[in-house]
């Protein structure tokens, strides 16, 4: 029998997170927290709405899964995100001490490895999970708002 709970199947979520992000006129990027196999937080960006440049989907999630579990740390768990994240971003994952993080789309001017930021050392890093996807929602989410 197949498992249905695959970093794919995690990463449809952050998807439709993104969408979400997506329809309210946010930069489209999406993040899911799983333990387990569920999900314990669940976001999209919301700067635009907050007005506050650190309202990223992953700082979202972060802060939604360490109040759900009781704790700052979140050892166990996976963040799957549609986009590579920016280096404030790893910096939070750094100091939360994810288990693993999970990225679609690479993020080549922004992004942390381009960065050179650094993640926990223990934090296992996977990368092009439905990339294609969440590549092409942020390409249309641009080329939109350069017409």
């Amino acid at each position: 029998m197949e498992n249905i709970f695959d970093d794919a199947y995690f990463m449809r979520k952050a998807l439709q997170e993104a969408q979400y992000a997506y329809d309210r006129g946010e930069v489209p990027v999406g993040a899911v927290v799983v333990v387990n196999n569920n999900v314990i937080a669940r976001s999209h960006n919301l700067t635009e709405m907050l007005n506050d440049v650190t309202a990223h989907a992953e700082m979202q999630s972060i802060t939604a899964a360490a109040n759900y579990l009781g704790g700052k740390y979140l050892i166990d768990c996976t963040l799957y995100v549609t986009i590579e994240p920016c280096q404030m971003c790893a910096g939070a994952l750094y100091w939360s001490q994810i288990s693993k993080v999970v990225f679609g789309a690479r993020d080549e001017k922004r992004g942390f490895i381009a960065m050179g930021t650094k993640l926990h050392p223990k934090t296992k890093v996977v990368s092009g999970v439905l990339e294609k996807e969440a590549g092409e929602l942020m390409l249309k989410f641009f080329a939109e708002r350069r017409r």
